[in-house]
Order: C-alpha cells, then structure tokens, then sequence
C-alpha cells in the first residue's frame, strides 16, 4: 500500500463510515468489502441476495460478520424509500416506476446515501459509469453552487502526488465548467495533503498563441478568481511552462505559478484523458481514481477491469470525501 494510502486509511479509520458497494456478487468487491470490515476501517454495506452472497463469500473465503447485506427485495424501509424517490424526482417518476427502478443497485444504493442509511457508494466493478453517476445525479445532485460533476485523477509517484481534471466526465467544458473543476479539484487536493497550486493548461502560455479555445481558459481563469479569492491559480499554461521552473522563467516570469503547479486543468476531457495515460503509461505514475467531485455526497467509479485491491483503495477515497 503507498503512502497516500496509508494516510487515508489513518484519517478514515474509526471514523464509523458507512460505504455502499451495489455489486455484492462480484468476488472483487465481495473481496475489498469483507477486508474493510474486518479491519474496521469502513462499516461496508453490499447490495444483493443474502443467500448468494453468503455463497459467494464461502466460496471466496471472504468473512461476512463485519458486512452488512441489504437485499432490495427485501428491505423494511423500501416504502420508504419509493416515497422519497418519487419526491425527489418531483414528478419525473411515479410510485409504480419509482417501484422497479429502486431493483435496480445502483439507484437502491444511491438512495440508502439519501437517506442518510450509508455515507458514500462504490460501484462500476460490473457497470458502465452511467451507471454508476446517472443516479448520483438525478438523487445526491450537486452541492450548491457546482453545476456539473466532474471526475479527476490523483497521480501518484512515490513521495510526488499532482492533481488531473476533468479526465472523466466533462467532453467540453466551457469557461464556466473549467472554473468549478478548478475549484473543485482545489478542494480535493486538500484532501490528499496537497497544498494546492493550480495551474489551467493550454496549448498557449500567457497569450503566445489567440484561438476562441485559449480565451476560453483565459475566461476560466478570471472566472475562479472572482469565485474563490483564496485561490492559488494562475493560467494559462502549456504544461511544461506549469511544471518546469526554468521553462516558467522564460515563458511567464511574472506567473504566479512559477513551474511549480501541482493541481492541473486540462481544457478538455480528451487532453486530459490523454495526459493522465501518458503520465501512468510513460511516467510510471500511479494513477488513482477517477474521483467523482462536486457531488453533496461521495459517489465513485471503479474501471470495470479493476483488482479488489483498486476497490479498497477506492472504498478509501471515498470514506475520506465523507469525513471531508
């Protein structure tokens, strides 16, 4: 386990959060799940049929005394439940929709966050990220003020950590959108330890290049400031003039940022999604996440090829944005 791990599960230990994981029959997440609890890190709550989960579980070898399963089928509160969905989708779904859509696991999980039941959910093992986001969006929504979610990267390597957004969710941000992710991404660099220092990237470096796409992050920038005067941040940057002293000294001497970035904007989810590959696959960078952020409550993603080891990092990640 690295570092960065580590200290999560420090601060997340004992701290009685309760993670929802849908996918309760998948041996990944039945894996993780088992181990949170036993090591008491998390309260883990896994959606399925009690009898196949605990088949699963014997199978695996995985200890189900420190879990909870929650059956949809089942459950004392789903009345409830419906109610409070129906409420929630103000007139979007009736109480015979809101009836079947809440079989499904990830708008029942989804749910027992609304409801104060859990405090965060892990899913995506066995589920696209629709999947996975569009209920958080239409029930948890985003916090006042964050219009849109947007998904980042902690990039890791041994005593180095940086911050990559949006590499997940946002195809074209616009000067709006790329302002909340700075902030956001701000904020959950915080959460990590980083004391952040945030730099909008471009294929322009203080005006060297004029394109409708480079005024857009200009805007972006003016915009963050007006937002969040604390903010460190400065832009717009290529990404060597955001990162290399030297490069910094002679492309934008007057930056605040002075090749010293640690928290980076890309202006577009193909770049960023293209960076944060080139800087794993290249870099030998480990690459953590995607962390969904701007959500009133911790929703994450898994990639649908991950390890129960990715699922317990994940389970981590998300306990701390609930104790955040």
């Amino acid at each position: 386990m690295s570092n960065l791990f580590k200290e999560v599960k420090a601060n997340v230990s004992g701290k009685n959060i309760a993670i929802v994981f849908p996918e309760g029959l998948d041996e990944r997440v039945l894996t993780a799940a088992s181990k949170l609890g036993k090591e008491g890190v998390v309260k883990p709550i896994v959606i399925g049929n009690k009898e196949k989960v605990q088949e699963k579980a014997n199978a695996l070898g995985a200890e189900l005394e420190s879990l909870t399963i929650v059956d949809p089928n089942h459950y004392e509160k789903f009345d409830e439940m419906v109610e409070q969905f129906v409420a929630r989708r103000k007139g979007k779904a009736t109480e015979e929709d809101a009836r079947k859509i809440l079989l499904d696991e990830n708008y029942f999980g989804t749910m027992l966050i609304y409801m104060n039941e859990a405090d965060g959910l892990v899913s995506g093992a066995a589920h696209s990220t629709a999947d996975t986001v569009r209920p958080a969006l239409q029930i948890i929504k985003t916090k006042e003020g964050v219009k849109k979610t947007s998904g980042v990267f902690i990039m890791v390597r041994e005593e180095e950590k940086y911050v990559f957004a949006d590499c997940a969710i946002n195809i074209a941000p616009n000067s709006n959108d790329l302002a909340e992710i700075a902030i956001e991404s701000a904020a959950t660099a915080k959460l990590f330890g980083i004391d952040p220092r945030v730099a909008m990237l471009s294929f322009s470096t203080k005006g060297s290049a004029k394109s409708p796409e480079t005024e857009k992050v200009v805007e972006a920038l003016q915009l963050a400031k007006e937002r969040d005067a604390s903010l460190l941040i400065d832009g717009e940057f290529q990404f060597d003039a955001a990162f290399v002293p030297s490069v910094a000294e002679k492309k934008a001497p007057d930056a605040i940022i002075k090749g010293d970035a640690n928290v980076f904007v890309f202006p577009s989810l193909e770049a960023g999604n293209i960076g944060y590959k080139i800087a794993q696959r290249l870099g030998g960078f480990e690459a953590v996440g995607p962390i969904l952020q701007g959500l009133n409550k911790p929703v994450n993603d898994l990639s649908r090829g991950c390890s129960a080891e990715d699922v317990y990092n994940l389970a981590l990640i998300t306990a701390a944005q609930a104790v955040q």
